[in-house]
């Protein structure tokens, strides 16, 4: 399956729709950007149940500031809507497959419930 490309328009839009998302903020100028890539378009091969979107950060530099990406390339992955990982920096294919893995097998009733235990605490 091949990446897809987000904009400010459609981000919102792919993160609810789907189950899985992962983003992966980049530039054209970046180096470790170009290394991930491959990595990257690699794993959409490998998980078609999986969104693997990308988002320019060049082309998007409100949407970049929006979501704090302050380096790249930054991986976010989201599910069910939530994000659940961010991280920056390029990461090696066997280490993109454990977030993968990760993402996938996360009990998001245990989630959503430390998410409301979290915001009640703050209430």
């Amino acid at each position: 399956m091949a990446t897809t490309t987000l904009t400010a328009e459609t981000i919102g839009q792919t993160i609810s729709e789907n189950e899985i998302v992962l983003v992966d903020f980049w530039a054209e100028w970046c180096g470790p950007c170009k290394r991930f890539g491959p990595v990257f378009e690699a794993s959409s091969d490998t998980h078609p149940d999986v969104v693997h979107a990308k988002v320019d950060t060049e082309a998007e530099q409100q949407l970049a500031a929006e979501l704090q990406i302050f380096s790249i390339p930054t991986l976010m992955a989201f599910r069910d809507g939530i994000l659940v990982f961010n991280q920056a920096g390029a990461l090696p294919g066997p280490a993109l497959e454990q977030v993968v893995q990760a993402v996938k097998d996360l009990d998001m009733d245990e989630v959503r419930a430390k998410i409301a235990a979290a915001s009640d605490g703050q209430a």
